[in-house]
């Protein structure tokens, strides 16, 4: 019987879990050990948290580090002599070093049809562009970000009412099967075609800032399912600053109508009026009459 395949797998965010699942579950494979950012403060009370990762890991009995550095601790990797480094959305660049230690290659999983949004933010800036579609690409490694060689790629279209969280979870699991049919084939690299670079940056609380003034209806649908939950959209409505969760571009039931920029009309659906729990818009502007 052929020895599995030995692999390091870093990552760090839900969008990794599945493509660790499956390598755990595959027998052609062996996942000697899992790396994960450490664990963080949480959520309003500021709790220490494990990283999702790190969590699911352990749960699947595979041994799991948390450097603040893998390249400053890449010697702890070279002691188990893994045949592949896959990363799943790590959140650290790694160096020649760490990317030389595997004996056959580092892979990466990337949530967009590379060359097409390279970066931090591939995901959330497809649906600001109005892309018709977007994918996964199982890459090469190297130094500079996002821009090895394409081992394989699967498309996958973008909805007319695509959310940020809605084409994640389809991303999640194509990730999944597209590393473990690339992984267990030759592979077959094909180099980036550079006319093509689209980048994309990590994402702040200031991307999802908006001004109805200046924006259309369509700009601000869009910022609305690409950016929730994360940064999330607030907007200056009657003197206060509203989080908006969800917004329409025709009337819906206990939707409420805003005049934007040339002469566009965006329908509220559900908003987040500061020191109060979610609500419709119907509610909070019955609220703001009182």
């Amino acid at each position: 019987m052929t020895k599995p395949s030995s692999i390091i797998f870093l990552g760090t965010p839900e969008f990794a879990i599945p493509s660790l699942r499956a390598l755990a579950k595959a027998k052609n494979f062996s996942v000697v050990l899992a790396v994960t950012q450490p664990d963080k403060p949480s959520g309003r009370k500021q709790t220490v948290t494990p990283p999702p990762v790190k969590i699911c890991a352990e749960k699947l009995g595979i041994k799991v580090i948390q450097p603040i550095s893998i390249n400053a601790d890449f010697g702890i990797l070279k002691q188990f002599k893994p045949d592949f480094i896959v990363s799943a959305a790590y959140g650290q660049i790694l160096t020649k070093e760490v990317l030389e230690i595997p004996e056959i290659a580092s892979i990466n999983i990337h949530p967009s049809l590379l060359p097409r949004w390279r970066g931090a933010s591939p995901i959330q800036n497809a649906i600001l562009a109005g892309d018709e579609e977007t994918g996964v690409t199982v890459q090469m490694m190297t130094e500079e970000l996002d821009a090895g060689d394409i081992l394989g790629q699967e498309s996958v279209p973008i909805g007319e009412r695509e959310t940020y969280g809605s084409l994640h979870d389809k991303l999640v699991e194509i990730a999944a099967e597209l590393l473990i049919k690339t992984l267990s084939m030759p592979l077959q690299a094909v180099r980036q075609k550079s006319p093509l670079v689209k980048f994309c940056a990590k994402l702040s609380r200031e991307d999802g800032k908006i001004d109805i003034n200046k924006m259309t209806a369509e700009e601000i649908d869009r910022r609305v399912r690409a950016l929730n939950p994360w940064p999330g959209v607030l907007c200056n409505l009657n003197g206060n600053e509203i989080k908006i969760l969800e917004t329409s571009l025709s009337a819906l039931r206990d939707s409420v109508p805003i005049d934007c920029a040339k002469g566009t009309v965006l329908y509220l659906v559900k908003l987040l009026p500061p020191g109060k729990k979610p609500m419709s818009a119907a509610e909070w502007e019955r609220g703001t009459r009182n």
